[in-house]
């Protein structure tokens, strides 16, 4: 990224997610628990802080007229929701981030990503892309997946098989949460196998 993130950098930035179906969402960080912000995101009751670009995938589609919802099965409200959201995401270390952006973008279910067709090809600008993304959030932001993996520092290109704990209608479903005292962002792909 050449210069400081603005609305235009964060919009191109976001063409990662130009050719799949990935919801990114930015709303500002308002309550202690954060889930509930996540939830408002999700139910698409917040817009971002800044005015920048946001991804709905569904926005239109005859899906969300039948169910206001989709594509999340349901959304985090109450206390007891946040207390079991909590348990289907695990921190993932920020050193891992940048890769499980970049898978986002790739949208590979459970497979080894470097191995996708153009993944060397496209490997520099996809990375440069999930940089500037994730050049938005300070050092202080923690950042949260559904997706499992070995070891202490994951690199989601390579992890061959992941669990996951599903949101959504579809079959498979990978997401990265961020957050941080001023806001809270949704970044969440989705495939059907």
């Amino acid at each position: 990224m050449q210069g400081p993130l603005d609305a235009q950098a964060w919009s191109e930035a976001l063409k990662l997610y130009e050719w799949v179906s990935t919801f990114v969402g930015v709303a500002p960080r308002e309550h202690d628990e954060w889930w509930s912000d996540v939830g408002a995101i999700m139910r698409l009751e917040t817009h971002d802080p800044r005015g920048w670009e946001s991804i709905d995938p569904y926005e239109g589609e005859d899906e969300r007229g039948d169910d206001p919802l989709f594509p999340w099965l349901e959304t985090p409200s109450t206390p007891a929701d946040a207390e079991r959201y909590r348990g289907r995401v695990k921190e993932v270390p920020r050193p891992s981030v940048r890769s499980l952006v970049v898978l986002l973008g790739v949208g590979a279910s459970g497979m080894d990503v470097s191995r996708s067709p153009g993944w060397e090809e496209h490997r520099t600008e996809r990375e440069r892309r999930a940089d500037a993304i994730l050049s938005r959030f300070s050092d202080s932001t923690r950042f949260y997946t559904n997706l499992g993996w070995r070891g202490d520092q994951p690199n989601f290109y390579k992890q061959p098989f992941r669990s996951h704990s599903s949101f959504s209608h579809y079959d498979w479903d990978a997401g990265l949460i961020a957050v941080n005292s001023e806001e809270v962002a949704v970044f969440w792909n989705f495939q059907s196998l």
